[in-house]
């Protein structure tokens, strides 16, 4: 079955950094567009980082910006979210999810298969 897993999640002081892994199986990856999403007041998933297939075009939400990096291996057909400088305010389940497109925009994309979520929790 084609399958998006997210991992890495957990709890974390104020300041620290996690990396969260999005591991999709078979041919669900490579040739896609991927992004990052969490909750946001007023939207179940907001998108806070974004990339296009090859790696070479990504996207940051403002809130995000100079503290997160998103990634991918499509050698190892898995998506990464490197986020450090973590505050109390990124606590959120946070998911991954396909594209149906290989190109990325931040507007007007549309997401077809999407992992169960990860829970990060940031402590003060």
């Amino acid at each position: 079955q084609v399958q998006l897993v997210e991992s890495g999640g957990g709890l974390v002081q104020a300041g620290g950094s996690l990396r969260l892994s999005c591991a999709a199986s078979g041919r669900t990856f490579s040739g896609y567009a991927m992004g990052w999403f969490r909750p946001t007041p007023g939207k179940e998933r907001d998108l806070i980082a974004g990339i296009n297939w090859s790696g070479g075009n990504t996207y940051y939400a403002d809130s995000v910006k100079d503290r997160f990096t998103i990634s991918r291996d499509n050698r190892r057909n898995t998506l990464y979210l490197q986020m450090n400088s973590l505050k109390s305010e990124d606590t959120a389940v946070y998911y991954c999810a396909r594209s149906s497109t290989s190109g990325f925009s931040p507007t007007g994309q549309s997401y077809d298969l999407w992992g169960q979520g990860t829970q990060v929790t940031v402590f003060s």
